[in-house]
């Protein structure tokens, strides 16, 4: 069994409000508006989240994304940018978003109290943020990105900041603890939590590559013979995690611990209804591959 890590309120803030980002990634609202600047679905992935960066190349982004096959970026990249532009990208996502959140949630619940009141506490915390950008180039990337105006949309937009701030201290966990990109993955799958198939193919990866990653933890001792966790595996996997969250809680320390159970406690139903509805299922079609 995976050895369990203790949740603060600033994690809790975090995993709870993390759906209200994460359903852009299986929205069929998403790749629909990416067709639309003749985009497939793939592409539409990489091209809308590195679409902060302006028109960079595969480099840049194979570096951030962290866990993809180079070669399954080089093929969207910067081939996107000869059919549409970065600034394009972007309004289409957030239209996305947009749409699908008020098919998920509803208009009447988008229009609350208590979106409100969670878009502006995400937003001080996302703000908050802004102080600490050094290391974390996505998150200064969309940083620099214009506020939108609706609260519903703020509070998107505010997770996706405190989500790609919180994933460049991850990367850079990963990094200082020598684990590879597909290697993370291995040691995600090896938690139970996912299914190795979707990880796998969502992110280009052959079964040959695969095999070798986990091969390289096993040498490293970190997996057994079945690829399940050792001890010090599991104590490695709860070190990159306790780091991970160090590394973000700065975001959080404007809200206090008060702030942050708020802020989870508020935007708890709307994640739960988001699941419920099948929003974040990457099986259903419309689903983009490379979530």
């Amino acid at each position: 069994m995976e050895q369990r890590v203790t949740e603060s309120p600033q994690r809790r803030a975090w995993r709870v409000t993390e759906p209200i980002h994460a359903m852009i990634y299986f929205a069929p609202e998403a790749p629909s508006r990416y067709g639309a600047l003749g985009i497939g679905p793939q592409d539409g992935y990489f091209a809308s989240r590195a679409a902060a960066f302006g028109a960079c190349g595969p480099g840049v982004v194979a570096a951030t994304f962290y866990n993809f096959n180079p070669d399954l970026v080089a093929r969207a990249l910067p081939a996107a940018w000869e059919v549409t532009t970065p600034e394009a990208m972007i309004a289409a996502r957030l239209s996305a978003v947009d749409a699908a959140l008020t098919r998920g949630l509803g208009a009447d619940v988008l229009a609350s109290a208590a979106v409100v009141e969670a878009a502006e506490l995400a937003r001080k915390a996302a703000e908050s943020a802004t102080a600490w950008p050094y290391g974390r180039p996505l998150f200064a990337a969309h940083a620099e990105l214009p506020w939108p105006d609706e609260p519903h949309l703020v509070l998107w937009h505010a997770q996706t900041l405190l989500r790609e701030f919180r994933g460049d201290g991850h990367v850079a966990t990963l990094v200082a603890a020598g684990i590879s990109g597909i290697e993370a993955l291995v040691l995600h799958v090896a938690t139970g939590q996912t299914d190795e198939r979707f990880l796998r193919v969502s992110r280009g990866w052959r079964r040959e590559a695969w095999a070798e990653a986990v091969d390289a933890l096993r040498s490293r001792g970190l997996l057994d013979v079945d690829g399940a966790f050792t001890d010090a595996g599991r104590s490695l996997r709860a070190e990159v995690e306790a780091a991970t969250d160090r590394l973000a809680q700065p975001a959080y320390d404007a809200l206090g611990e008060a702030g942050c159970e708020r802020l989870a406690e508020l935007t708890r139903p709307l994640s739960r209804t988001l699941v419920k509805v099948g929003m974040l299922n990457p099986r259903l079609p419309g689903a983009q591959e490379a979530a």
